[in-house]
């Protein structure tokens, strides 16, 4: 992997003398409180402004401050006018615009395009704080306001839209969103490099345009530069390497001969005629080559053209190896520098390191704000996620080379949290990240890695090059749960379970000490068909890892629950494929409260198969593999109710739906059936959803002898809604219950009362 210059060997502008700032400003008024005139970069975010590292603004904003910049917040602007994005003034560098967190369609928009009742990244939960593809206006109110100030366009929106892509709502290919926000340049993936060496060159003198050379950056040209060598994109995806041709006179059913031939070196005859040598040509250097993708025009009216761009993409995010790309637009060229060279651990604790307040911006006042009510004693140990799988866009965006905090920043975080933030009891409700056990784990060769331009290390299988080895993970676990203060540390981030069973000492370590009475883990199917084309492991490691976990549970003397979750209508899924799951949950006494249908995200593979209908795993042709799609509002939805066959209201479509398939004998009553015969009166059943998909009065079935639901991952509630106590709380209960009554009599009887019996704690 190539040197980049670190973070902190910047010189720091002029105004680190005004120090680093409680909270970086939302208004005049704390501009003035502080000092300042003006604001060097201005941030404009469709978030609600949290100081805390596990939001992006923060992150950019301390990060930009310890650089010595005086960094304002613009969070959740009205954008129907400019005057909101003129209220801390001009900055003098450059507008730093982002839509947030998420993007803004998904926060918006459900995966079947319903409008979404609150945004979790808002005070109070409320919807609405921020328009459709918010990352778009804000850029173009921006300029609006000041138009000579260069707008730097970066988060996860704009990161997933920086070339020509499938928009799921409007249902055709948009083309890079660089295009429509007329920003100046775009930043990719994670940006602190690239917004660090923006902002000093900026503040050097430089003008934005001119800037085309930071790595993770995309930007509009005109044309090539002569420098640089163009490859078209049909040229990247050849076949592999032939056989060495065998002499033409030897014998090919003499295997022996056959084998001498092979290992034979070059022999070179000094009678004979040389082959003339070409030196390679100057410009094919991977620094200075650009491969051309088809245009967004082309892509837009073919979607064949569409798949086989966004293998080449995918192909290209090695930064060990990865080339710039280039799109037509029109008349004019969409430039992608090569990916950032991922963070050192001395630049990820410097990152998280920064003096962040850990609180949402006191402006806020008491208004909670759900996503940091989730994750305020939760710590981010690592960056990134090797796992590729198709649907998720971690890889496209952080990458697949892990990116590691040490233990000292960690365990130096966990003490802020118990010292700092209000209403901490003891217990960090997460150590994770993209997948919570890929902590320092790596290819076992620097050398291989940079040259890799596999999709997933651990699909089909785990590479051998990889190391699986946890030992890091389970001496950090160790480590934050001996602190003084924190009573627990659980982990609620997804766990990659094939990767775990490598490791059973992290097996038992995890389920000994940090699950909190369930843990969650992603299947997402049981069939081979969508599991290829998702780039999951076969159900098989989970039935591994299920093993494992329920005997480490038993050694430790605790009753905990595996939560699956799954996908219903991915790309290759078919009805007999979402049939077979339904039967395999029932056979393991899962309920699914929360569904799933698979969202094609910006940029993701498998959004690539679902506007395609072709696979760009594989080499992309005209007549290559085609990939069944779910697309239909009805297919969705019966997907959905496989998922949910537990739920009455499914049962007349999924009787249906058996008949048409052939599968009647699923109908009835018995044990290996799926679905009753007959269907109940309509006041005979609630809403799966209100009664926990448990309607009242059902046979509880699965592990320890109770159905689980995949929603809270413990034993369904009662009838009457109350929680599932186990017949020793029970008891306890009735037992003090009775205690109460015997005193209050004797009580009425004395004349007097009587001090109550202790009130049993219903078990968490």
């Amino acid at each position: 992997m190539q040197a980049a210059k670190p973070l902190f060997d910047y010189p720091k502008y002029w105004a680190e003398c005004f120090g680093p700032a409680p909270f970086l400003p939302m208004s005049r008024e704390e501009m003035d409180q502080l000092g300042w005139d003006s604001c060097d970069i201005i941030i404009v975010t469709g978030d609600a402004y949290v100081d805390h590292p596990s939001f992006g603004m923060a992150i950019i904003g301390r990060l930009l401050e310890a650089q010595g910049f005086r960094v304002g917040i613009i969070a959740q602007p009205d954008w129907r006018s400019k005057d909101d994005f003129m209220k801390l003034g001009e900055p003098n560098l450059f507008f730093g615009v982002a839509a947030g967190n998420m993007d803004s369609m998904i926060n918006r928009y459900t995966a079947d395009r319903k409008i979404r009742s609150d945004d979790a990244y808002t005070p109070g939960g409320v919807a609405g704080k921020r328009p459709d593809r918010a990352s778009l206006v804000y850029s173009q109110r921006c300029k609006e306001a000041y138009t000579h100030v260069p707008v730097v366009l970066g988060g996860i929106e704009a990161s997933l839209r920086r070339i020509a892509h499938y928009d799921y709502w409007q249902d055709k290919v948009r083309r890079s969103i660089l295009m429509d926000a007329t920003a100046d340049i775009l930043l990719y993936g994670n940006a602190e490099r690239a917004v660090v060496e923006i902002a000093q060159r900026l503040s050097w003198g430089e003008t934005i345009d001119t800037i085309t050379d930071v790595r993770g950056t995309a930007f509009i040209r005109r044309d090539t530069p002569s420098e640089w060598f163009e490859i078209d994109s049909t040229r990247i995806d050849r076949p592999g390497q032939i056989d060495k041709i065998i002499n033409p006179y030897v014998n090919t059913q003499d295997l022996q001969a056959c084998a001498i031939e092979q290992e034979k070196g070059p022999v070179e005859d000094p009678n004979e005629a040389k082959v003339v040598q070409l030196l390679p040509n100057p410009r094919l250097t991977r620094d200075k080559t650009v491969i051309r993708l088809p245009s967004f025009e082309k892509v837009r009216n073919d979607p064949v053209l569409y798949a086989h761009a966004n293998r080449v993409l995918h192909l290209e995010t090695n930064p060990g190896n990865a080339r710039a790309l280039v799109q037509r637009h029109g008349d004019v060229d969409v430039w992608f520098n090569a990916p950032p060279i991922p963070m050192t651990t001395e630049e990820m604790d410097y990152v998280f390191g920064m003096p962040y307040a850990r609180i949402p911006h006191p402006a806020y006042g008491k208004e909670k704000i759900p996503a940091y009510e989730m994750i305020r004693f939760s710590v981010n140990i690592m960056r990134g996620c090797f796992g590729g799988c198709t649907f998720c866009s971690i890889t496209e965006h952080e990458g697949r080379i892990i990116q590691n905090r040490s233990e000292e920043s960690i365990i130096r975080e966990i003490e802020e949290i118990r010292d700092k933030v209000p209403g901490f009891t003891g217990v960090i409700s997460d150590l994770g990240g993209p997948t919570a056990n890929m902590y320092r784990i790596a290819c076992k060769s620097p050398e291989i890695e940079k040259h890799c331009r596999k999709p997933s290390c651990v699909w089909p299988g785990i590479c051998e090059n990889l190391n699986t080895d946890h030992s890091a993970l389970i001496q950090l676990y160790r480590s934050a749960r001996a602190l003084p203060g924190v009573k627990k540390i659980l982990i609620a981030s997804g766990l990659r379970y094939d990767l775990a069973v490598e490791s059973p000492e992290y097996v038992k370590e995890l389920v000994t000490h940090h699950v909190g009475g369930y843990l969650k883990i992603a299947p997402e199917h049981t069939e081979e068909g969508p599991l290829g084309k998702m780039m999951k492991p076969g159900i098989g490691s989970y039935d591994r890892f299920k093993q494992m976990f329920e005997k480490y549970s038993k050694e430790a003397g605790k009753e905990q629950y595996l939560i699956p979750y799954f996908i219903a209508a991915h790309p290759g899924t078919t009805d007999e494929d979402m049939m077979n799951l339904a039967l395999w949950l029932k056979r393991n006494g899962f309920r699914a409260d929360q569904v799933q249908a698979f969202y094609p995200s910006p940029m993701a593979s498998a959004t690539a198969m679902y506007h395609s209908g072709k696979n760009p795993l594989r080499k992309v042709t005209y007549k290559s593999e085609g990939v069944k799609i779910v697309k239909s509002e009805e297919q969705r939805r019966l997907h959905k109710a496989f998922l949910r066959y537990h739920d009455p209201k499914n049962w007349p479509m999924l009787r249906e739906a058996l008949e048409r398939m052939g599968r009647g004998d699923l109908i009835g009553n018995g044990k290996n059936q799926l679905i009753p015969t007959h269907q109940p009166a309509s006041d005979e059943y609630h809403s799966a959803r209100r009664k926990n998909s448990t309607p009242a009065g059902s046979k509880k079935v699965g592990a320890a002898g109770k159905m689980l639901t995949q929603h809270t991952g413990l034993p369904p509630r009662a009838s009457d809604g109350s929680k599932p106590w186990d017949k020793r709380e029970q008891a306890k209960a009735a037992a003090f219950a009775r205690k109460q009554a015997e005193n209050k009599a004797a009580a009425s009887e004395k004349g007097g009362k009587k001090k109550p019996a202790r009130r049993p704690v219903a078990p968490r």
